[in-house]
């Protein structure tokens, strides 16, 4: 009943209609935008559904996020505050070696964030973006990290042409340890293009490269990700995506669908 009523309010007519600021939801992709919303608006991006595989030789572990969503508020020209919740997922694992299978239905952790704009926040030309943030552990595990963290985001963009926009993400994080106590070093840059394939198509490709140093063992990710982003009208964007795993350490593949609704 939550989804479906996050869903039917995404959809609803807008009191507004044109903006004097286009609207740059931070979906789909594995970056964000530096772009923010105007004051007295606010953004309500939602994963409809959004599916990850990790597959092994031991396990195969399948992660279900419905309704995962990010809200931006504008404070300012280029001040805009974020939280972020994701209100129900289902994990499952299977054990290979004995059939044992185990699911747990969960509710994940809460983000608070605030992004300031430096330079366009309107996200046209070169635009940059400080973007602090921490996490409130609300949510239980395997989808709740068990205790807070925090990090900060830097996204950058700047187009090459009328039609192709480069973005880049860099991100230090305090991430939680995989026991749910404590916090570790954690860092990712995320680089990609945006491609507009007409007025209201856009289509992106992107890489991520992630280093975590978690007591448990240091990782490294790497990830690449195809989307594409239909603007319906002015205040609504529908998307579709997928990220692929291109080590061993990274899931295997993930696949979403999202809207985004500006009121």
């Amino acid at each position: 009943m939550k989804t479906f009523a996050v869903i039917t309010l995404l959809l609803l007519p807008s009191v507004a209609q044109a903006e004097d600021r286009g609207y740059c939801p931070t979906r789909p992709g594995l970056g964000t935008t530096p772009c923010t919303i105007e004051p007295g608006h606010v953004s309500l991006e939602t994963a409809l559904v959004d599916w990850t595989l990790e597959d092994d030789s031991a396990q195969r572990l399948d992660t279900l996020l419905i309704g995962d969503s990010f809200v931006r508020v504008g404070l300012t020209e280029s001040i805009e505050a974020q939280f972020g919740w994701t209100p129900f997922g289902r994990v499952r694992s299977r054990d290979k070696l004995s059939g044992a299978i185990d699911a747990a239905n969960r509710t994940g952790d809460i983000t608070i964030g605030l992004k300031a704009n430096l330079r366009h926040p309107d996200g046209a030309g070169f635009s940059i973006a400080v973007q602090p943030f921490v996490t409130i552990p609300v949510g239980r595990t395997p989808l709740g990290a068990g205790d807070w963290g925090a990090g900060v985001v830097v996204p950058v963009t700047f187009d090459l042409s009328e039609t192709v926009n480069l973005a880049t993400s860099t991100e230090i994080d305090a991430a939680v340890d995989a026991d749910g106590h404590g916090r570790h070093f954690a860092a990712s840059e995320t680089i990609g293009l945006g491609i507009k394939l007409g007025t209201q198509l856009t289509a992106s490709v992107e890489a991520q490269l992630l280093r975590d140093h978690d007591p448990a063992g240091f990782t490294t990710q790497g990830l690449a990700s195809v989307s594409l982003a239909w603007m319906v009208r002015d205040n609504l964007q529908l998307d579709v995506g997928g990220v692929r795993g291109l080590n061993q350490d990274s899931p295997d593949f993930e696949f979403y669908l999202g809207v985004s609704r500006r009121f």
